[in-house]
């Protein structure tokens, strides 16, 4: 199997020259190159197209996010995974959505990151254990928020008139609105639901079968 090639991109020589031992220890990886800055990484990654970048976050000058997110469309075939201190749900997900497919923290013990870069070069998105966690948590939350919280006050009050029966031209009267408000609310009501009718519109908030 040929080796998997790395750069790393990290400004703290004792962390960067870690992963360098740990890399140069194992006939599973190639060593490309290995930079301090975002700058000279954006210079000089199109040219090295690794396999896997090692990415810090916090670089002097450009950060390893905005580096990431510069380079995904030159480096097609290159994967991304950061390598921080930062746990904190915004950049965690500030480097996801910039590309990375992986997220370990420094204190990731050594011998599970050759693990987690073959993981990532299989097909897998390796994260610390607590990252993992965090991004597993949002997702639930973010299926557990009731369909009605994403309506304002009034589409709410809209559509619950919708779903007693109420024409357009009552529910105007009813809130002391226009015809035509009505009508906006009750687009927005169905772009927001992702349908395309009263029923289905009612269905959907109220969980009617």
């Amino acid at each position: 199997m040929e080796a998997i090639t790395i750069s790393i991109v990290e400004d703290l020589q004792e962390v960067r020259e870690g992963l360098e031992t740990i890399l140069k220890n194992s006939s599973d990886f190639l060593l490309l190159s290995s930079y301090t800055n975002g700058e000279t990484a954006l210079h000089n990654l199109g040219t090295d197209q690794p396999d896997i970048v090692i990415m810090d976050i916090n670089l002097p000058g450009v950060s390893g996010i905005e580096c990431v997110r510069k380079l995904r469309d030159e480096c097609p075939a290159t994967l991304f995974i950061m390598y921080t201190i930062f746990e904190d749900d915004e950049k965690v997900f500030e480097a996801l959505q910039a590309g990375a497919s992986g997220y370990l923290l420094k204190k990731t013990p050594r011998e599970k990151i050759p693990e987690a870069l073959k993981e990532l070069h299989a097909g897998g998105s390796p994260m610390s254990t607590h990252i993992a966690r965090k991004v597993i948590k949002t997702f639930q939350e973010a299926n557990r928020l009731p369909k009605s919280s994403l309506l304002t006050n009034k589409e709410n009050e809209v559509l619950e008139l919708l779903s007693k029966g109420y024409l357009y031209k009552e529910i105007a009267d009813r809130l002391h609105i226009t015809l035509n408000t009505v009508k906006q609310h009750i687009h927005k009501v169905y772009e927001k639901l992702h349908v395309s009718n009263r029923t289905e519109a009612v269905n959907k908030l109220y969980g009617k079968p």
